[in-house]
């Protein structure tokens, strides 16, 4: 059976503590990593090494969806999240493991997200266009200067 590997870059204009609070907050995580016509429902999340999530995400038309859970390997605050996924869903087996590299630049983050393990069954092409959506809602989310 093989597997998948997405590899995406992008540059965020916003700190490094902010988009790194970004990935390990339920309430932010449910607002941008859902792509582009579907929610998502965090049913748990223990943001710390050894610690588990739980979420799923439902499409919004058809109101179908998949659930899928975790746990976070490293966390470097403000540099590196690294975790593993798996869906409940016996079609789409494997452990995928996810590795989030954050660094400060000139104009705010540099992001750089590796995603192996993608199940045969999810085209490849289809995962990095999901990320995509998700980054541009990240960057909705992240770089804002609102004042209090």
């Amino acid at each position: 059976m093989s597997t998948g590997t997405v590899r995406l870059h992008r540059v965020l204009r916003a700190p490094p503590e902010r988009v790194y609070r970004a990935f390990l907050d339920a309430d932010a995580l449910a607002k941008w990593l859902p792509p582009y016509g579907f929610t998502c429902k965090v049913h748990h999340m223990e943001a710390k090494v050894g610690g588990s999530f739980r979420m799923s995400f439902s499409n919004f038309n058809t109101g179908n969806g998949h659930s899928f859970g975790g746990e976070y390997l490293e966390l470097v605050p403000n540099e590196r999240i690294r975790y593993t996924d798996k869906f409940d869903d016996p079609n789409l087996p494997g452990e995928m493991r996810v590795t989030v590299t954050l660094s400060m630049v000139s104009c705010g983050t540099e992001i750089n997200i590796v995603q192996e393990g993608v199940p045969e069954l999810i085209p490849v092409e289809m995962c990095y266009l999901g990320w995509q959506e998700s980054l541009a809602q990240l960057a909705k989310l992240v770089e804002p200067e609102i004042p209090d």
